[in-house]
């Protein structure tokens, strides 16, 4: 009701000043948080050095760009269109102390510039993946990579893929890298 979106003021006025355009839309994709193990393994599999800028397609709380920073030294943009996934993402980076290296945007990622990244990690359906590959291609260096987490891109081929066979809860995960 009102109070919550008179909580909400301050939260979308600072996502205008660093987003484009306010979201409007609600998140295309359940919430899944990626295991520790996978992180690790998504961050392996694109090398990142402490030159990169890994930006997070759909961050949720955070956890690739705060891992790229701790222990990678690279610098890290967090993006999620809901708030209370910036919330936890925002505490996360406080929490691990890498407000230095890590920026974490309240934005629609189909509206939001990625063209600063080295290294672009998701965790998105298909159909997402599908609808990013013309933003992808337009914004992104050549050489930028990409680490898609299970699902593929239709059409492209990828660099390399890795499976993780357990992700310490019995489950496997497969990476695809590309490279733009």
């Amino acid at each position: 009701g009102l109070a919550a979106a008179v909580l909400a003021a301050p939260a979308i006025a600072s996502a205008q000043a660093t987003a484009t355009q306010t979201p409007t839309r609600r998140p295309d994709v359940i919430y899944v948080p990626t295991p520790e193990e996978v992180v690790e393994a998504m961050l392996q599999v694109a090398k990142v050095t402490k030159n990169d800028v890994v930006y997070d397609l759909g961050t949720g709380d955070g956890r690739i760009p705060v891992t790229a920073a701790k222990k990678y030294g690279a610098r890290g943009v967090g993006i999620d269109i809901d708030p209370q996934r910036i919330k936890e993402a925002t505490e996360n980076v406080t929490k691990n102390g890498v407000g230095d290296r890590v920026r974490i945007i309240q934005g629609d990622l189909f509206e939001t510039n990625i063209s600063e990244a080295t290294v672009v990690t998701l965790y998105l359906l298909p159909s997402l993946n599908q609808k990013l590959i013309p933003k992808l291609n337009k914004e992104l260096k050549p050489g930028t990579r990409i680490v898609s987490h299970d699902f593929e891109f239709a059409g492209w081929k990828p660099e390399k893929t890795e499976t993780i066979d357990d992700d310490g809860a019995g489950r496997s995960h497969t990476l695809y890298l590309y490279k733009r």
